[in-house]
């Protein structure tokens, strides 16, 4: 079921930049509220690991989730107006940034809670094969997330269960500030190799190179062999949050970053491209983000009168609080 071809996998690294860039503008200028967790440089892992997925398999991200929404397929423009509060977004303007769903193409959520993907996503799977359904789902995380509890028992339900997980931890080397040196003794892979779950380390950086082992993963999972953890190893070009833009926190050397940023995974892909089918990716991307930048802006805000609407899966209506 892979997805092999290099210019849709160019165009979604592609698409995942100039989204996130035009998203830090909306926040420089007052219409996005609150700030978003830039996924600038990290590209190249959700578009490989979502070109090796079938159209029913399942996701859930983290709270730097744009990235992973977009490569499963889901409308840049809804995605601009739920990040700007409107009520044309996927989920009415309600998600925001870290809670982004779009269910029809099996995205579970993006999440803010630190390592609840996993639990979520192995939950899910399990619900969908014991339905008898050839699902498989993914689990991204950060490398902030491996010391959690909740994470590590969905390690652990899953190589028990035999749930098809391909579990992704995008180790960008800092949970916000603190080096992944100074919080995780012994290594990431070592985590799932502690539960029995095979374990591989790749360059997060290549988007082929994360495509090729997603999709040997999702073969041996798809074929009953169980879940499987790929640590990807990758650096986020810009802040943990965009108030970072505003605080101005030192906690990187420069030279760190301009080594990390060296590696860019959408010129990685776009040499493989010629120059004529990647000015034509760039050209198109950019149509699509001007249209999806009017369409949000031009969207309605939400009425407060419906602000409770939506707490109860039946549509029953909360009532407001007494006076």
């Amino acid at each position: 079921m892979t997805d092999a071809d290099p210019v849709r996998l160019y165009r979604t690294v592609r698409l995942i930049r100039r989204f996130e860039e035009r998203a830090v503008e909306l926040v420089h200028g007052g219409q996005i509220v609150g700030g978003i967790h830039p996924y600038l440089g990290q590209e190249g892992i959700a578009a490989g690991v979502c070109a090796a997925l079938g159209p029913d398999d399942v996701i859930a991200g983290t709270h730097r989730g744009h990235g992973h929404v977009l490569a499963r397929g889901a409308d840049p423009a809804r995605m601009l107006a739920e990040l700007c509060g409107r009520v044309t977004g996927l989920n009415a303007g309600r998600g925001g940034s870290m809670h982004a769903a779009d269910l029809s193409l099996g995205v579970l959520g993006a999440n803010a809670i630190v390592g609840a993907s996993g639990a979520i996503i192995t939950g899910a799977v399990w619900a969908h094969r014991r339905r008898g359904r050839d699902t498989v789902g993914v689990s991204f995380f950060g490398d902030g997330a491996v010391n959690e509890g909740m994470l590590l028992e969905a390690f652990n339900l899953a190589a028990l269960w035999r749930v098809p997980v391909l579990f992704v931890c995008e180790n960008n080397g800092y949970a916000t500030t603190m080096p992944v040196a100074g919080a995780v003794a012994g290594s990431i892979t070592g985590r799932a190799a502690a539960f029995g779950v095979p374990a591989v380390q790749v360059d997060g950086q290549d988007p082929e190179t994360v495509r090729v082992a997603a999709a040997a993963a999702v073969d041996r999972m798809r074929a009953g062999g169980g879940p499987e953890l790929i640590e990807a190893r990758t650096y986020r070009f810009d802040v943990h949050h965009t108030f970072e833009h505003a605080v101005r926190l030192d906690y990187r050397p420069p030279d760190e970053v301009t080594r990390g940023r060296a590696r860019d995974p959408v010129r990685i892909q776009g040499e493989r491209l010629s120059d004529v089918d990647s000015a034509a990716v760039d050209a198109e991307v950019e149509e699509t983000l001007d249209a999806a930048v009017r369409f949000a802006l031009a969207s309605p805000q939400p009425d407060p009168a419906d602000a409770l609407a939506y707490l109860y899966a039946s549509g029953m209506t909360a009532r407001t609080g007494g006076g």
